[in-house]
Parts: structure tokens; C-alpha cells; sequence
């Protein structure tokens, strides 16, 4: 069996309802491409005509705001898909997708996805479901935008970041963003958010070192972000 059969992005999303005969006929369709740290996968506005398997790597989901500045909606990592919603509902890409850090990515043409669509409806189904769990998912961020003070979302993505893409031997955060994309999470001033963390580096429930941050008091933390 081809590559695609074992990859960590069939086994995580909608592409695992595909068949082996589907599997191969998407191996075969597929385009492979490496994308550095800071590069874009697709743009704002730009008619991605497929969908993005991200390989490996972690990139961010974001929007220009009125201001012109960075909000990140999302971010990403191995064994997720890119462009669903757009592709399904045959509109522009509404974010740009950019690289974190180093990525590899495998880009799949609308004309198979669609083509699995029509004859799979297991993979309709769950094609679906994840563009469903997404929307909810943005449901929940913008309403903790709304309920939440700053310092509670910066606690509660410092835990997410640790959570979900784990830190390195020297315990700190395996993915590291600059001040301005934390900010542009939580929504807030870059400067706010330098101010609040180094409230928490004082506190002792983070530190900092350099531009990297360590998780000292997790447990501290999570009281803040509830």
C-alpha cells in the first residue's frame, strides 16, 4: 500500500472513510510541497480549487483585521485538513494559512475530493461533521472573547500550546510565537500582552526565558484561565 494508507492525516480526519482503491487514486493525485517558517500555504481571498493535508509541521489560521493587524483564529498541526469549507461551499479562501514553523503539506485537487464525495458517503458524512465541529469550535472562541478577561485567554492558550504541541526537553513550549501572534490570539495589544506575562513570569507560573516560555505552575494556571 501506498504512503498516503499510512499517514497520520487519513488516519485523523474524514479521508479515513476512503477505501483502497479511493486511497490510491488519491495518492496518485496528490502534490507534496515543503513550506518554510513564515511562508503561505494559501491566502486571504485566493481560490485554493483543493484541500491541504498538513504532513508535519504547525502553521496558523488567521484574518486581517480592519486595523490591519494579525488575528490568528487557529492553529494547526499534523493530520489536519486545510480549505474544507471553502472548497464545499465553492468560495475564496476566507483565512490565510501560514507556516509556524517548517511544514510539510500535500495538496489534494477539489476534482477528487468532490469525486470521493459523490460516491463515499461515509466520507460525506464525516467531511461534514468536521466542517460542523469547526464552525463550533469558532463559536466557542469568539464567545470566550466575549466572556473571558485577557489574562483568562492567555492562561488558557499557554495550556492549549502545551496541551496540544507538547515542549521540548528543555521544558519549554514546543511551539514558539512571537508576542504579536500570542496577542493576536487572545485578541489584545502586543504590548498587553508583554505586560501580562511578565505579571506571570512574576507570579512564578511561567518563565521566561528569552522569546521561549516554560509552564512552571500549570495547575495556577488553569485556575486563572477558569
Amino acid at each position: 500500500m501506498n504512503k498516503c494508507d499510512q499517514c497520520i492525516v487519513r488516519q485523523l480526519t474524514s479521508l479515513q472513510a476512503l477505501n483502497k482503491e479511493e486511497v490510491i487514486k488519491l495518492a496518485n493525485s496528490k502534490t507534496t510541497y515543503k513550506i518554510k517558517k513564515g511562508e503561505a500555504i494559501f491566502e486571504e481571498g485566493e481560490v485554493t480549487n483543493g484541500v491541504f493535508c498538513v504532513k508535519d509541521g504547525v502553521g496558523k489560521l488567521s484574518k486581517l483585521s480592519a486595523n490591519g493587524k494579525d488575528q490568528i483564529v487557529k492553529l494547526v498541526k499534523s493530520g489536519e485538513l486545510l480549505g474544507q469549507r471553502s472548497m464545499i461551499s465553492n468560495e475564496p479562501a476566507n483565512l490565510t494559512a501560514k507556516a509556524v514553523a517548517d511544514m510539510e503539506v500535500c495538496f489534494i485537487p477539489k476534482s477528487e475530493i468532490i469525486g470521493f464525495f459523490n460516491t463515499n458517503n461515509q466520507f460525506s458524512m464525516k467531511l461534514m461533521q468536521t466542517v460542523c465541529e469547526d464552525l463550533k469550535e469558532s463559536e466557542n472562541d469568539k464567545i470566550a472573547l466575549v466572556q473571558k478577561t485577557v489574562k483568562q485567554r492567555l492562561a488558557e492558550t499557554l495550556l492549549y500550546l502545551h496541551d496540544f504541541f507538547g515542549e521540548n526537553e528543555d521544558k519549554t513550549l514546543k511551539v514558539q510565537l512571537t508576542r504579536e501572534e500570542l496577542a493576536g490570539i487572545i485578541g489584545t495589544a502586543t504590548e498587553s500582552c508583554i505586560r501580562l506575562l511578565s505579571d506571570f513570569n512574576k507570579l512564578g507560573v511561567i518563565e521566561l526565558i528569552g522569546k521561549k516560555i516554560v509552564l512552571k505552575d500549570v495547575k495556577t494556571l488553569k485556575k486563572i484561565a477558569d
